[in-house]
């Protein structure tokens, strides 16, 4: 499918350093490029409400992480997919009477509007669960072939036994994995399963919903299963960075995990300690909150970016309020930290209009350097995307151009590399 339409991003001089993330899978700061080529798979949106501020903090950081990649000149490969079969879309489809295609695309075109708006640089591949029925069907078939499924009453069931190296994204006990197996779109009482947590990778078709032929029957493909299809299949079997909320890491990204790890590491030819396979790097986001709790569609409080904008708020203090906070961590959006971003966004501007004036002759001896500037905000994202400490280095620099007394010459032309390291690494328009 279409993604959409990306911003143009300024050159800076020089390249900034190799990022580092830390990875979920080991708990260590991981390089997030093995190489020259750099690559990304984000678990992407489930179309049936509109983006709210927890997607958009998720895909911002991921979207600062794409723009560090760049900036150290490296290719980058970013893949995101869309769950436009699934079914929390078909049961709002059916609650709201309206057929499941029409609510999908709807939803898809709204977020990929809040995404511009937000100037997020677009994935190189938006890919579909529908558009990807062939990569998914072909992935199972190699499952199967390893005798990795089961069926069960039609339905067709991946085996955790057949991974050994199970739970090495999450490292969480049993009694964890079947408790969040539960919360998280899993069915661990169904009786008849080889183990509680063993997830469906071909549901048999249902009265009343979409469903396809395939060798596995008519129906329709399991969630873990259709990220495991599409992130290889566009990036190959191991790949930089796996990223998405940290309520994906179990069961989702554990089992898209498994799955690769099965149809490619275990047991094939040459894969030695049957691991390798799927992401180097592990990364997750943090929840939102709103007024203390998780902000989420089941509890209803919500607070959405197309909705923000329509009440006139600028995107880009939508964006500055998501990025000062730390991606890996769970915080809470308030009104009082929108204001804040509202007033970091006008400062900020009006620093830039200041020294870009040149109207002004003086010292100020204690304005930092643009180029200072670039190397600290470079440094900061390269950080494990420590983007709090990028805005604080671009609120110095604004502070000292607004208290001082007088600029000096030259100033314009710093005022444009800091205004170009702003736009082109933490993604703001001045």
């Amino acid at each position: 499918m279409d993604s959409w339409r990306a911003a143009r991003v300024p050159s800076l001089p020089g390249h900034g350093p190799e990022p580092y993330l830390t990875n979920t899978a080991t708990g260590e700061l991981t390089r997030a490029a093995a190489g020259p080529a750099a690559s990304l798979y984000a678990c992407g949106i489930t179309p049936y409400d509109a983006t709210h501020i927890g997607h958009a903090a998720t895909y911002l950081a991921w979207d600062l992480l794409v723009r560090a990649w760049r900036d150290a000149g490296h290719e980058v490969s970013y893949v995101q997919n869309v769950t436009d079969v699934d079914d929390p879309l078909l049961e709002r489809a059916n609650r709201d009477a309206k057929d499941w295609r029409e609510l999908a695309d709807r939803e898809i075109a709204l977020y990929r509007a809040d995404m511009e708006a937000l100037r997020v640089l677009p994935p190189t591949h938006l890919v579909g669960a529908v558009e990807a029925l062939p990569l998914i069907e072909r992935l199972n078939q190699v499952l199967a072939d390893r005798g990795a499924l089961y069926e069960l009453d039609r339905d067709v069931y991946f085996s955790r036994a057949a991974d050994p190296a199970f739970g090495a994204v999450s490292h969480l006990d049993p009694a964890m994995m079947l408790a969040l197996c539960a919360e998280r779109g899993g069915d661990p009482a169904r009786p008849g399963k080889k183990d509680p947590v063993d997830p469906l990778v071909w549901l048999a078709a249902r009265p009343g919903e979409p469903s396809w032929e395939s060798p596995f029957g008519t129906g329709r493909p399991g969630w873990h299963v259709e990220c495991a299809a599409i992130a290889t299949s566009y990036l190959g079997r191991v790949f930089d960075v796996q990223a998405g909320g940290s309520d994906l890491i179990f069961p989702h990204h554990e089992f898209s995990a498994s799955h690769a790890r099965v149809a490619f590491a275990n047991g094939a030819a040459g894969a030695g300690d049957g691991v390798r396979a799927f992401a180097r790097c592990y990364v997750h986001s943090g929840m939102v909150r709103l007024d203390g709790a998780k902000m989420s569609k089941s509890l209803g409080n919500l607070v959405f970016v197309s909705r923000l904008v329509a009440d006139g708020i600028d995107p880009m203090a939508v964006r500055l309020g998501i990025m000062s906070n730390r991606h890996r961590m769970d915080w809470d959006w308030t009104a009082a930290g929108l204001a804040a971003a509202q007033e970091r966004l006008a400062s900020w501007r009006a620093a830039v209009a200041r020294a870009s004036s040149g109207a002004e002759r003086g010292s100020a001896p204690a304005v930092p350097s643009a180029e200072r500037v670039l190397a600290e905000v470079r440094e900061r994202i390269a950080d494990d995307l420590d983007a709090p400490g990028a805005l604080a280095a671009v609120d110095r620099w604004a502070t000292a151009v607004l208290s001082a007394p007088a600029l000096p010459p030259g100033t314009a032309a710093s005022a444009a590399l800091v205004r170009d390291t702003v736009d082109a690494l933490l993604g703001v328009a001045l």
